[in-house]
């Protein structure tokens, strides 16, 4: 663990006010690298079968096979983002998503949107309730496709937090990232893609955790019953609501998470 509790406790009031953090230079870039390597595999074929869900022009969504490097518990049981999450998005949470969202050459600028509508009509300002965990698989600057956010937009009302933005009223950050870099989000503050300008592809690993209670069926994991049994309990307890199975597969044929913008 990097950071002391005082730390975290100030991590976690820094993300309830602008529904993000960022720690720099958090996961170890040889772990990364490897990860990249097995990615670029998956990306090839993915793309050869027409399988991804498609978040835009040459913008693709994969989610990543719970197997090899990917079923990594010092990467998704990391004992600082873990504290963070536990404090912002309750106790005992479980970990629901492991998937890339990687711009192409090509791409362009997302909709604004939000990844999630709020838990109750006319209620913006509930705690929150679905985080996302991002990292890169290479450094990400101003050309390869930057993710671009809004800061507080999460204890928002939707239909308000966008006409704010539309009026100029709330702008846009640009957040370059380097390999290693990990950002902690709340996915209902407005926020877009943006274009890859080079010719390599932009690879953004998500790692989803939620309340204990909230479970969105068509973002899950499958889990391999053999990698399972080799887990941590901590793993096991993150992982407890998703579905086991007898192999994970090296790569799916389909991406069952399709609406994404709201």
């Amino acid at each position: 663990m990097r950071y002391s509790n005082e730390e975290h406790d100030v991590l976690a009031r820094t993300f309830d006010r602008d529904g993000m953090v960022l720690l720099k230079q958090h996961f170890p870039k040889e772990t990364l690298s490897g990860w990249r390597q097995a990615f670029d595999g998956i990306l090839a074929h993915r793309l050869q079968e027409n399988a991804t869900a498609v978040r835009g022009a040459n913008r693709h969504y994969i989610t990543l096979p719970f197997a090899g490097v990917f079923a990594d518990e010092s990467i998704f049981c990391d004992p600082d983002v873990l504290a963070i999450v536990e404090r912002v998005a309750g106790e005992d949470p479980v970990m629901c998503q492991l998937a890339t969202d990687t711009p192409l050459r090509g791409s362009t600028y997302q909709d604004v949107h939000r990844d999630t509508p709020a838990l109750f009509d006319n209620e913006p300002e509930t705690p929150s309730f679905q985080l996302a965990v991002n990292f890169p698989l290479c450094d990400v600057t101003a050309d390869n496709g930057p993710f671009e956010t809004t800061l507080g937009t999460h204890r928002m009302n939707s239909e308000d937090a966008m006409r704010a933005y539309v009026a100029g009223e709330i702008p846009l950050h640009a957040i370059p990232m380097e390999l290693g870099d990990v950002m902690i989000r709340d996915v209902r503050a407005l926020h877009r893609g943006t274009p890859n300008n080079t010719d390599a592809p932009r690879p953004m690993v998500v790692i989803g955790y939620s309340r204990s209670w909230y479970f969105r069926p068509e973002v899950h994991i499958d889990v391999p019953r053999d990698v399972y049994q080799q887990l941590g309990p901590k793993a096991k307890r993150l992982l407890r609501h998703m579905p086991q199975v007898d192999d994970a597969g090296a790569f799916q044929s389909a991406e069952s998470y399709l609406k994404f913008a709201y």
